[in-house]
């Protein structure tokens, strides 16, 4: 279906509000052992409140009415973060802590707004999404990686949905990366622009070799999708590593339907790897002027230091 056809049929009213968001939490976090044994890697800090936090504020910061999170099992803590303390909460009203109530009433969603549901075991993204089928409905939705946060002026996910009202379809969020990385990524080939920062996608290739890139544009974790996803993962093979990939089914989604990149305002950190959740509580630390007054000073004494030989 060409882009014209694609509007053409979205403006006859099939298009439908993104209402619902999903994010797979599942995973185990190897890479922050001995730290993710009994917490999970969601619930790491950045500065004074979970990865997880920030995910969940960038997507009501879209509009986002219900998140689901897809979980597994030593996750419980990620509910109850998002749930009320009741003791702490009595504590801080009796020592007039009005401060701290007000920011921890902020962070708690609405009463039936959230939802989890168990993905059993550890057979990839794309079944982790499917785990969600029943509770989104026959709806677009959001998704949000966690691993991922993204420092903006605008929500990244805001930005998405602004081009979705715009197109509807199916929307993915990019970035740029240097060209001698792009292996390390799943890229886009892009076709005609929509708009400065927006253009259709023609393909997607996860991992592609150096040298064989169509972009350098680097496959953020922020999608919206149709629910004709679910039918296409219920009966998608396992891919690479043995695990049911989400990039196979939205590829065979693009044979019907308008997939477009957002090629967004802001920085992504990968909270998934050391050096991006170092850098990423560096960046958010440096938003406080309390804090980056500390800060500097300290950088620029770390920066005099040689490098520890391995």
């Amino acid at each position: 279906m060409n882009h014209s056809a694609v509007l053409q049929h979205w403006k006859a009213g099939m298009k439908k509000t993104i209402r619902k968001a999903v994010l797979p939490v599942a995973g185990l976090g190897t890479r922050f052992l001995p730290a993710t044994k009994a917490v999970p890697k969601e619930m790491l800090t950045i500065v004074d409140r979970p990865i997880i936090q920030y995910v969940v504020d960038e997507a009501r910061a879209a509009g986002i009415e219900h998140i689901v999170f897809v979980t597994g099992r030593n996750k419980q803590v990620i509910e109850d973060h998002f749930d009320m303390a009741y003791e702490l909460e009595d504590t801080l009203k009796a020592r007039n802590k009005t401060a701290a109530l007000e920011l921890l009433e902020e962070h708690r969603p609405q009463p039936g707004s959230t939802s989890f549901t168990r993905q059993q075991a550890p057979l990839g993204l794309g079944h982790a999404i499917w785990c969600a089928r029943d509770i989104i409905g026959d709806e677009p939705f959001a998704i949000l990686l966690p691993d991922m946060i993204i420092k903006s002026k605008v929500s990244c996910l805001k930005q998405m949905v602004d081009l979705y009202d715009q197109t509807g379809g199916n929307i993915i969020a990019v970035e740029e990366v240097p060209d001698d990385q792009t292996h390390n990524y799943g890229v886009v080939e892009l076709a005609e622009k929509i708009n400065d920062n927006a253009s259709r996608i023609s393909n997607m290739v996860e991992k592609p070799a150096p040298g064989t890139a169509p972009s350098n544009l680097m496959i953020t974790g922020r999608y919206i999708l149709q629910p004709q996803i679910f039918d296409l993962l219920s009966h998608q093979a396992s891919g690479a590593g043995g695990e049911i990939q989400l990039t196979d089914s939205m590829l065979s989604l693009m044979q019907d339907q308008h997939f477009a990149s957002v090629k967004f305002e802001g920085t992504s950190y990968d909270c998934g790897s050391k050096t991006g959740f170092l850098t990423a509580n560096i960046a958010f630390g440096m938003d406080d002027p309390a804090l980056a007054e500390d800060l500097v000073p300290f950088m620029r004494e770390m920066m005099q230091r040689p490098i520890a030989a391995e």
